[in-house]
């Protein structure tokens, strides 16, 4: 489990995202494209649903001492789910660690080895998205769905994302996005070096700017450019990248846009996944 180290303000941080052993082998964004099941919308060049979320989008969610990065993402992205639905929703501790724990068999009372715990081993996204569609979040909340959706492809990309108004991504980042560490909101990952397995992270996509998607990870808000996730989100660079049907933007779907949803298209196509 690589710790990150901020050399100026000595802050720690964790990654902790797994390569899954198994492909994604659920539905695409293309799939719910090509199955008419969405609206047709002119997307806009930019989107602020972040601004509502920033109590839970701020808040590092143990990642600063675990290797929860793929709770964390999910965490961050109900956050801006909920808040724009109009009942913010911002986990606490113990519930973070409640999820880590049933999903990858962390004990938080484990014995230490070399002032580590050995239990904390970190996880992947796969596995992380089907329980919380299975068993659900810690509030109850049941995912409604996840669908992969193509980093190549940044219409795609950007449709997901307005449209549902996140994205999860796991990659591999490159050591120049790490050395050194974001200091705080505001840093920009652009096409850097090639992606080490050792650094392994999960975050989540919140809002559409020009040219790029505003990230947010550890707590911190920043941009990650559309030739980045081209690359570092594919699957030949061992990256995936998914959007999550929340039901916090399901039931208010008809509001998104004058064309608006087929609730019932919809839910009958995801019922049959």
């Amino acid at each position: 489990m690589k710790i990150l180290v901020h050399p100026l303000t000595g802050k720690q941080y964790r990654l902790g995202r797994n390569h899954p052993k198994h492909p994604h082998g659920r539905s695409s964004f293309r799939d719910m494209l090509n199955a008419r099941v969405l609206p047709q919308v002119t997307v806009p060049d930019s989107t602020n649903y972040a601004a509502a979320a920033q109590p839970a989008l701020a808040d590092i969610y143990g990642n600063d001492s675990l290797g929860d990065c793929t709770i964390a993402a999910g965490f961050h992205i109900r956050g801006v789910t909920s808040f724009n639905g109009g009942q913010g929703i911002v986990f606490t501790e113990d519930q973070v660690v409640q999820d880590y724990s049933a999903i990858t068999g962390y004990d938080p009372n484990a014995v230490l080895v070399d002032g580590q715990n050995p239990t904390d081993q970190g996880a992947d996204e796969n596995t992380v998205l089907a329980y919380w569609a299975q068993t659900g979040f810690p509030d109850g909340v049941l995912l409604d769905e996840y669908v992969s959706v193509n980093a190549a492809d940044d219409a795609e990309v950007r449709l997901a994302c307005y449209l549902f108004e996140n994205l999860y991504f796991a990659v591999d980042l490159p050591d120049e996005f790490v050395s050194p560490m974001p200091s705080g909101s505001g840093f920009a990952w652009n096409l850097a070096g090639d992606p080490d397995p050792e650094n392994g992270h999960a975050f989540s996509g919140v809002d559409l700017v020009p040219g790029g998607i505003v990230i947010d990870s550890w707590g911190m808000t920043g941009t990650f450019s559309q030739a980045a996730i081209e690359y570092y989100a594919s699957p030949a660079q061992g990256g995936a990248l998914f959007t999550l049907l929340s039901p916090d933007v399901i039931s208010r779907l008809t509001q998104k846009s004058p064309a608006g949803y087929d609730i019932g298209a919809l839910t009958e196509y995801l019922g049959q996944l």
